[in-house]
């Protein structure tokens, strides 16, 4: 998770008027509804989750997440009295408002969105216009100069109380961002590039569109492993986390994170890339020593520059000493900014060089998915 508190507004108070009357927020989408698609790649990074649901609506909403906070509200006659809903509800330090009807918005896309957020300073995501514009005015049709344009998506991510103030004072504002900029000069707004992919569902063709997609995600799973050696003198980096109280560390030409080696070859495997013993060779100085979290990051960069997204990693470390189950949930954390990630540690027994306390390993299985 951020270093900040973040709750996450799902707002799905729509009467579906552009798709004659259907709720599209509660239609299904491979399975399950469409707000629940960003409920579950939220409930990764933030603290709890706020669905907005119609006012007017008696279904019972019924979601399983046990490791995050989840309440649903009823929302008002527009847009933003359900958006105030949802804010008065949360109880984070930092919200990010999302429109329900964008099922594909990407962790990466959060992530980016919660490192640009600060007390007076807003993100949005946005993309640019690429297609030719045209005003119509009457039987007048007129070019507007596309240069400088935007299109604006959400999530859009903000101080939770300062966003209530100026969204109550600017109730007819279209987005959040214009609300966020309306109420004062102090209030600024960061650019984040936005996601083709993270279209809005608005027509009937839309929903065809998603269907589609979902259809042709294409996925792979990568297994990875790695041993090093524990000796006297080397600090314990397990998952970008020190092991302080350890009187050993682990022998490599980098910083040995074993954990994190099998992590990043699961991934790399799963792509269908070499591994890191060729990506990032022990024959280069520049990894002396190298931080294996900062490895990782170049990983996953790679990876998704082919458009590749880590879906989960399950690791399971092999150690006799020392005892690692009180670091679990923070080598979690740690690893938990990039993916949804579990970790659990097994005792060799006694048996071969780790029984022996001579030495670690580490497995990592990772599950990638991307849209064809």
């Amino acid at each position: 998770m951020s270093d900040k508190n973040f709750s996450f507004v799902i707002v799905a108070g729509g009467k579906g008027s552009r798709m004659g009357g259907v709720r599209k927020q509660f239609m299904a989408l491979n399975g399950k509804p469409l707000w629940q698609w960003s409920a579950d790649k939220a409930a990764e990074l933030c603290n709890e989750i706020v669905l907005v649901v119609p006012k007017d609506s008696d279904a019972k909403i019924v979601w399983n997440n046990p490791g995050v906070s989840f309440r649903v509200v009823h929302g008002g006659n527009e847009r933003a009295e359900s958006v105030l809903n949802g804010l008065r509800e949360a109880k984070c330090e930092f919200v990010m408002v999302h429109d329900a009807a964008r099922p594909f918005a990407s962790k990466e896309l959060l992530i980016s969105l919660m490192a640009n957020t600060s007390e007076f300073t807003g993100a949005v995501p946005l993309l640019p216009v690429s297609d030719a514009l045209k005003r119509v005015d009457g039987e007048n049709i007129s070019c507007v100069e596309r240069e400088g344009l935007f299109i604006t998506q959400t999530p859009q991510s903000f101080h939770r109380e300062r966003l209530i103030e100026a969204v109550s004072q600017n109730l007819k504002a279209k987005d959040e961002a214009e609300a966020w900029t309306n109420f004062s000069p102090q209030y600024k707004l960061v650019k984040v590039e936005g996601e083709r992919l993270n279209f809005k569902i608005t027509w009937q063709e839309d929903i065809l569109t998603a269907k589609s997609l979902v259809a042709q995600r294409q996925t792979r799973t990568g297994l990875g492993y790695d041993v090093h050696e524990l000796v006297s003198g080397r600090k314990l980096i397990l998952g970008g986390v020190l092991i302080a109280d350890s009187r050993l560390g682990l022998l490599g030409h980098s910083d040995a994170d074993v954990l994190t080696h099998a992590v990043m070859d699961s991934i790399l495997g799963a792509a269908g890339l070499d591994d890191i013993g060729n990506l990032f060779p022990a024959s280069e100085a520049k990894f002396k020593d190298a931080d294996s979290i900062k490895l990782l990051e170049e990983v996953l960069r790679l990876v998704n520059s082919l458009g590749w997204r880590v879906d989960f990693v399950d690791v399971v470390l092999e150690a006799q000493v020392p005892r690692l189950n009180r670091y679990r949930e923070l080598i979690k954390d740690s690893l938990g900014k990039y993916f949804a990630v579990n970790v659990n540690f097994k005792s060799a027994e006694t048996i071969d060089g780790v029984g022996k306390g001579l030495a670690m390993k580490c497995w990592a299985v990772a599950n990638l998915s991307r849209l064809l």
